[in-house]
């Protein structure tokens, strides 16, 4: 992740970002056309209070006085009916822009391939779909509450202040540079410091992330004293970035006031001695004031708006790194779909390395034919690449060198959504989604009828548990199924695949949390309902691959032999290993490798 350069790379991103706004340009044009309204009615407060005193209270008109002070009253409750109008049309512009911000963040993510993903923590995306996108919707609601009013209000005040009184006004070209130098520098000093709140905020998410989706581990192995110091570490230099941003922006407002006081007290000084000698009236001096605080009114909203322009600039070059990642896996233009898949899959001299890890290739020169219908088995020790070989074959991951084809055609020419819709996929590590029961099995494929849906169950060998269940298919699954067995999670994962009727199936060991009785019945069952369906399946057990048309032993990312149970059990030392340790002598079917 790199670090923002400047101030004007963070605020580009923000005026990137702006885009957004002009889908609802209308509504934004109204916003400011009542902010506008809303800036005449403030400057003319001032005028018709000098009038009040220097025509109507001085000379004793009563009249006057009323007229006046009746439309100065009309002049405040439109200057508040204006600024309720354009808090109404900001918020809406906001909040629709911050949706749809999140909306094509979330998109893209969905977009990114294995590898990019791998490059962010989940914490990291979370902050910068929740708190980066809330922090540049706060910007913008800012800019349309504002936006013309700073600008527009110190303009006119500038003006009206040299029409009071050309010589008190001059005071305003020494006050007005010092006070833009003063908020400039702070916005320098502060922008590197809201960047590093940022890098801790997502290091507390990191950890919090990890610690919910790994709580029943860390109760297991008795880790949360250990736990508690790590999150309580992460916390308190989340507090110390916080505290430091916050005490150095906490000081620029006491100073622009100061600055502001400052002022004002040597105008009622020099504007007091013209009133002396009747060059100045006191309703001007009091009108001067006003316009004087209304001059400076617009830095003193930059001074409170500095932090959060300052952290905005930040989140946006944030999230615009996240829409700018090209995915490594990317459609060409040969890419193409295919009308009719036989299941074939072809790796020639394959070989893979993940980024950003050592220089090793995890998988090196993997040759495979799988024929339609196959049954491929992939043995192999921890980290020999057996997962790894699987994520290749729906593209998760891009090969390195080499390449894999689908019925004669390079899987990269193929179009990503015509691919997955020939495969169904078991990943290692088990994802249930909440909703209901049939929700999850019909995710592939929502047009399923509810017998379908059974089916796939039963193939699951999960159809009974779920007719026990009190609201049988329709029980809902909680957060990350946990109100679930690991073995009842990979069922359903299982029933899931099915559904969809693949051409090729893939097991990520998909059956390590079911017993070989059940596991047996759901291999049998798949053979019948899937015989012209081509799957491979990562084992641990060697039970689960006895029937396999080949079994692939997997060694340090190379295909250490190939072949069928009883031709391994003959030729290939490591298989015999294997199977005497887990089914020989003094070995057991529940045996592990």
């Amino acid at each position: 992740m790199r670090s923002p350069n400047n101030n004007k790379t963070n605020l580009n991103g923000l005026w990137q970002l702006a885009a957004y706004l002009k889908p609802y340009r209308r509504e934004a044009i109204l916003s400011w056309i009542a902010l506008t309204i809303v800036v005449v009615f403030d400057l003319l407060i001032p005028f018709l209070v000098k009038n009040i005193i220097d025509y109507g209270i001085s000379n004793r008109d009563l009249p006057y006085i009323i007229k006046t002070t009746i439309i100065l009253v009309a002049a405040t409750f439109m200057s508040a009916l204006l600024a309720v109008t354009n808090n109404i049309f900001s918020i809406r512009v906001a909040q629709k822009t911050g949706r749809d911000i999140r909306s094509d963040l979330f998109r893209k993510v969905q977009t990114l391939s294995f590898a990019n993903i791998d490059q962010f923590q989940t914490g990291e995306i979370l902050v910068r779909l929740t708190s980066d996108i809330s922090q540049v919707q706060q910007v913008f609601l800012t800019f349309l509450r504002i936006g013309t009013r700073a600008p527009l209000l110190m303009i006119g005040s500038i003006i009206l202040l040299f029409i009071t009184s050309t010589q008190l006004a001059l005071m305003m070209l020494v006050v007005l540079p010092v006070s833009i130098f003063i908020t400039a520098f702070f916005a320098v000093r502060l922008q590197p410091l809201f960047y590093a709140v940022q890098i801790k905020l997502d290091r507390l998410n990191s950890i919090l992330q990890e610690n919910l989706a790994g709580v029943r581990v860390v109760k297991a192995f008795n880790r949360s004293h250990y736990e508690n110091q790590r999150f309580d570490g992460a916390n308190q230099e989340l507090m110390l970035r916080n505290t430091r941003v916050m005490q150095l922006a906490s000081i620029l407002m006491p100073l622009l006031t100061l600055l502001m006081n400052l002022t004002t007290m040597s105008v009622v000084w020099f504007g007091g001695v013209r009133v002396i000698h009747n060059t100045l009236s006191i309703g001007e001096i009091i009108a001067f004031v006003n316009y004087l605080v209304t001059a400076m009114f617009p830095l003193t909203l930059l001074a409170q708006a500095i932090g959060l322009v300052s952290a905005a600039g930040v989140s946006a070059e944030r999230i615009l790194q996240i829409f700018a990642t090209r995915s490594s896996i990317e459609e060409t233009d040969l890419t193409q779909s295919i009308r009719k898949c036989s299941g074939k899959i072809v790796f020639e001299h394959v070989h893979f390395q993940y980024e950003g890890g050592n220089n090793e290739e995890t998988l090196q020169d993997i040759n495979l034919i799988a024929e339609p219908g196959e049954m491929i088995a992939i043995l192999g020790a921890t980290g020999s690449g057996k997962s790894t070989l699987l994520h290749l074959i729906p593209r998760l991951y891009e090969v390195t060198s080499g390449r894999i084809t689908l019925d004669g055609m390079d899987i990269r020419h193929i179009a990503q959504e015509s691919l997955w819709q020939c495969m169904g996929i078991v990943l290692q590590e088990t994802v249930l989604f909440s909703g209901s029961i049939s929700d999850n099995i019909r995710f592939g494929r929502p047009s399923a009828g509810i017998n379908e849906v059974q089916q796939a169950a039963r193939a699951a060998q999960i159809h009974d548990f779920i007719m026990q269940l009190p609201q049988q298919y329709e029980t809902q699954v909680e957060q990350r199924g946990a109100n679930f067995s690991g073995g009842q999670k990979q069922r359903l994962a299982i029933a899931r695949a099915i559904l969809i009727q693949p051409k090729i199936l893939l097991l990520d060991d998909s059956t390590s949390a079911v017993d070989v009785e059940t596991e047996t019945k759901i291999q049998s069952t798949l053979q019948k309902i899937l015989a012209n369906c081509t799957s491979f399946v990562v084992a641990q057990r060697i039970s689960t691959v006895l029937h396999a048309d080949k079994i692939i032993i997997l060694d340090q990312g190379k295909v250490a032999a190939c072949g069928s149970h009883a031709t391994l059990l003959q030729t290939n030392k490591i298989y015999q290993e294997i199977f005497n340790s887990q089914l020989g002598n003094g070995g057991s079917q529940n045996g592990t490798f």
